[in-house]
């Protein structure tokens, strides 16, 4: 474990956080620092590793990292061949304490990465999270507008859209969504959730 971390420039496990742990949620939401200090009685590198690896001997835990940069985030985004999307987990609401991006991965963008640093252009966001990963995966009638498509469309005010989920709540839903309409029926109708359930299972296509 010490040359993984080291392998990243850390020397300790202290930037991840419990986001979700079956055995015993009491430590959902503490660093591993803390949860060291709760199992082993220490917060040294040593025992935070050992505590690690009792989470790991119980069925594990959904984790949280903290080790990017906005830096990094930003010069990564600006690339053309890079789509966004989010690596979260299904998140049962109030279950646990998830990474945001659950809930605010693509508004944060919309919010934070267009409207106010200007990393990227709307257009350019939006090509990034429909067109270009339905592209990436072989899925001709999606992430486009165009007779014989899905009509899977997000319907939203880039004024006022934003994510509201933080690391501390993260159980919290957007803002500035209107619409959101899979299979051409709604799942979200003037910002409420609608009773259809007109998603499905897609097959990768290569």
């Amino acid at each position: 474990m010490a040359a993984l971390v080291a392998e990243r420039g850390f020397t300790d496990l202290s930037w991840a956080t419990v986001a979700s742990y079956g055995a015993d949620p009491s430590l959902n939401g503490l660093t591993m620092k803390e949860v060291a200090r709760k199992l082993v009685g220490s917060t040294t590198a040593d025992a935070q590793f050992e505590a690690a690896r009792q989470l790991m001997l119980a069925d594990g835990a959904s984790m949280v990292y903290h080790f990017m940069s906005d830096d990094d985030i930003e010069r990564i985004m600006r690339h053309p061949m890079v789509g966004i999307a989010s690596d979260a987990s299904l998140v049962q609401p109030g279950a646990g304490v998830p990474h945001p991006r659950g809930y605010g991965n693509a508004v944060r963008v919309l919010g934070e990465y267009v409207r106010e640093r200007k990393t990227i252009s709307l257009e350019e966001a939006v090509r990034k999270m429909t067109s270009l990963p339905a592209t990436h995966f072989g899925f001709a009638d999606r992430g486009v507008i165009r007779e014989g498509a899905a009509a899977d469309l997000v319907i939203f005010d880039p004024a006022t859209v934003r994510d509201t989920a933080t690391y501390a709540a993260p159980h919290a839903y957007p803002e500035g969504i209107v619409h959101v309409i899979v299979n051409g029926q709604f799942a979200v109708r003037d910002g409420q959730p609608a009773p259809a359930r007109a998603g499905a299972v897609l097959t990768l296509k290569r």
